[in-house]
């Protein structure tokens, strides 16, 4: 029993919260970048050739399947991943017991779905989609097991662990998946390929992360975490349902064709955000949440976490709808070009992102997740509104109806913190316009290009390369804050010569 005590004492040093420095703080954002760049710039390039080798009617019959299984991963963390990251003293007790908590909440949603899977069948009139559910699903049960050593590298801000896995993960799948749609597997291979991800980044994960869960179970923590994680549950529950409840529609009263072209359409400028905005907040919620108590601490890195966010994101959907066709043609072919407008309109809509993103992040932090749930359930009554109002008319006006539902959410999500952090529209507004003028401004410079005829691949350089230029020379002119604040970080890296 000593040994025992003395082995949990000892497991619990790994998962400790301990006060973070800046260097450990760029230094997780950098790793926390580094890795979803790399991983979603190796997930693109393969879409990219599956793409060209397979067509949108498999894709569409793949995103049937993933609505379902995102809709059920949701329970998957139960919103107590993100409550060990706020919790200050979780211990190696609180961990064991999510951990075997949630395996065996992945386990039910397993067999659920193994059983659910012909009847799922059925109302998408497609008897093939049986298997691959059945399939697919075993993610569900993966996802469970590498939820607490995610939540470890989450506290600590150790991301370059979590690079580690996830490029294996990414690397390893891409070959299979490359390899199957070589050899005629069809569909298969985009199964396999998402299968294998997790499996594999799983496997590294538990190699390079030192903490095992032990025989312990409480269901006081467990009670204790879930009236903090129970908010973020329904509200995750609520966000997944109607994210996926548009493709599902879509996918029901459309065709999968209709459907792919809506949902790659979304997840173009998606990965661009998702890099950034994942990275972002994957650093900025377990630093709040040491300075919970100090509401002018969090205030201060709110703001120049939405400066940052706009400065990068902002040029980057704005050069994306400048290059939509071109790029389309260029890397997925003609076949693709009808997703076009649905790229245009989701860049809009991820560019709002950082407002999002910021604000919830500060409302989690301080352990308002009530208040979090509320704002959800707030939003998604205007987005089941504006949904139900679209659905009957085109695939292209649902996603109109989406992004009038992102902006109406902006406000929403910004509201709180008038009065949690003094942050009002007003500050909010003056900390973002000028990265949302200077990126409008530099797409105009460049739109003329167009009417030149040079070419795809030619415009969509000039656009890129011009882009870059005109953007942080307009950036340099007006002394923009986040553009000096990142240069100066860069060349004092630069000196040291690491990160």
């Amino acid at each position: 029993m000593l040994l025992f005590k003395n082995k949990i004492m000892e497991n619990t040093k790994v998962i400790k919260n301990i006060k973070l420095t800046n260097t450990q703080i760029f230094s997780g954002f950098f790793w926390r970048l580094a890795e979803r760049c790399g991983s979603q710039g190796i997930s693109f390039i393969v879409m990219l050739i599956l793409a060209r080798m397979l067509g949108p009617e498999e894709y569409g019959t793949v995103a049937l399947v993933t609505v379902v299984i995102n809709i059920l991963q949701v329970f998957v963390d139960s919103g107590l991943g993100n409550a060990l990251i706020q919790k200050k003293n979780a211990d190696d007790i609180d961990f064991s017991t999510v951990f075997y908590f949630n395996c065996s909440v992945c386990l039910l949603i397993y067999v659920l779905l193994f059983f659910l899977a012909p009847f799922i069948a059925v109302f998408y009139h497609n008897d093939s989609l049986t298997n691959l559910i059945r399939v697919l699903s075993i993610s569900v049960i993966i996802s469970g097991v590498r939820n607490v050593q995610q939540a470890i590298i989450a506290r600590g801000l150790l991301y370059q662990k979590f690079f580690l896995s996830t490029a294996w993960g990414t690397i390893i799948s891409a070959i299979i998946g490359i390899t199957m749609a070589y050899c005629d597997a069809g569909i298969w291979a985009l199964v396999m390929q998402q299968l294998s991800n997790i499996c594999v980044g799983t496997i590294v994960l538990w190699h390079i992360v030192p903490w095992r869960p032990h025989w312990v179970f409480s269901i006081n923590r467990l009670r204790l975490l879930y009236t903090y994680a129970w908010k973020l549950l329904v509200s995750a529950l609520l966000d997944t349902c109607c994210n996926n409840l548009q493709q599902l529609i879509v996918g029901k009263f459309y065709s999968p064709m209709d459907l792919a072209f809506f949902n790659q359409g979304k997840k173009f400028p998606e990965i661009l955000v998702a890099n950034i905005d994942t990275s972002i907040n994957g650093v900025l919620l377990p630093v709040m949440s040491q300075e919970q108590d100090n509401k002018t601490r969090i205030k201060s890195m709110a703001r120049r976490a939405i400066k940052v966010s706009s400065f990068l994101i902002w040029p980057l959907m704005v050069g994306t709808i400048l290059v939509a066709e071109p790029l389309i043609r260029v890397l997925l072919t003609d076949k693709w070009v009808p997703m076009v407008p649905f790229l245009k309109i989701f860049c809009l809509y991820f560019a709002l992102w950082p407002i999002h993103t910021v604000n919830l992040s500060s409302i989690n932090a301080i352990g308002r997740s009530d208040i979090f749930l509320k704002l959800e359930l707030v939003k998604k009554c205007v987005e089941f509104l504006i949904l139900a109002t679209t659905m009957y008319f085109e695939p292209l006006v649902i996603a109109y109806g989406i992004l009038l539902a992102g902006v109406i959410g902006t406000f929403i999500n910004a509201y709180p913190n008038k009065d949690f952090l003094a942050y009002s529209y007003n500050d909010q507004f003056r900390d973002i316009y000028p990265y949302v003028l200077v990126s409008i401004s530099m797409g105009c410079c460049l739109y003329p290009v167009r009417w030149l005829g040079l070419g795809d691949v030619i415009t969509i350089t000039v656009d890129v390369l011009g882009g870059c230029i005109i953007y942080l020379a307009l950036s340099k002119l007006f002394n923009l804050e986040s553009y000096l604040y990142m240069e100066e970080i860069f060349l004092t890296r630069v000196k040291r010569h690491r990160f």
